[in-house]
């Protein structure tokens, strides 16, 4: 990905590009969000809340996308594709249906996993409750709370033109025991999968069950 941005159209025979910088959980400080203003308004770019709780800023020239990165002094939310992309974090610390604080776990498996290169890409998913407003359910791996304040972890989950239902990794579980399943679960992905195969197609190649079996 050529200087961490996207090809996003080309008017009247002029490329303008997209770029998406790291929000982690989808929280930002003030200051930050102050600064992607003024970078944004200093070189008429469009914003855009995206769906993977980042920040899209484009409508932007080539010539000025070093200049960018270097002034909002932030991290590409996307170095290399085939790699854990998105570490999506709901609001349960703010949210009265929220079974479990989730938000420090959600930020401890962003700095552990995020980037981190495999096969294909990965998306996952931290929720506070079963609700699962963020869509742990369709991500490849979901981590949420029962009614319990125990957590589990479900994997496999897709939408989209070829859903898929999700699978249930492992219940009853605490927060070290979260991140050393995550840990298992991408090294074995990691060490098995076909290049470019997706992890829901890996599951089914390799079988819930042997997965289950390796953790």
């Amino acid at each position: 990905m050529s200087k961490y941005a996207k090809l996003q159209k080309n008017i009247d025979g002029k490329d303008k590009y997209v770029i998406t910088p790291q929000i982690p959980g989808g929280y930002i400080t003030p200051e930050k969000l102050i600064k992607i203003g003024e970078v944004a308004k200093k070189y008429n770019a469009s914003l855009r809340v995206t769906s993977a709780q980042k920040i899209a800023i484009g409508n932007l020239k080539e010539e000025d996308i070093d200049n960018i990165w270097e002034e909002l002094d932030m991290e590409p939310a996307i170095k290399n594709i085939c790699s854990v992309i998105n570490v999506e974090v709901c609001s349960a610390n703010f949210c009265r249906r929220s079974k479990y604080p989730i938000i420090g776990l959600g930020m401890k498996i962003t700095k552990k996993f995020h980037g981190m290169e495999l096969p294909g890409k990965v998306k996952i998913a931290v929720a506070g409750c079963k609700n699962a407003c963020i869509n742990a359910y369709s991500k490849d791996i979901g981590v949420l709370s029962n009614a319990d304040e125990k957590l589990f972890i479900v994997v496999g989950g897709k939408g989209g033109l070829n859903p898929r239902k999700y699978n249930i990794l492992a219940e009853n579980l605490n927060e070290n025991q979260v991140m050393y399943i995550i840990n298992k679960v991408l090294k074995f992905y990691k060490e098995n999968a076909i290049e470019g195969e997706r992890f829901t197609s890996f599951i089914d190649r390799v079988s819930i069950e042997i997965l289950i079996k390796y953790i």
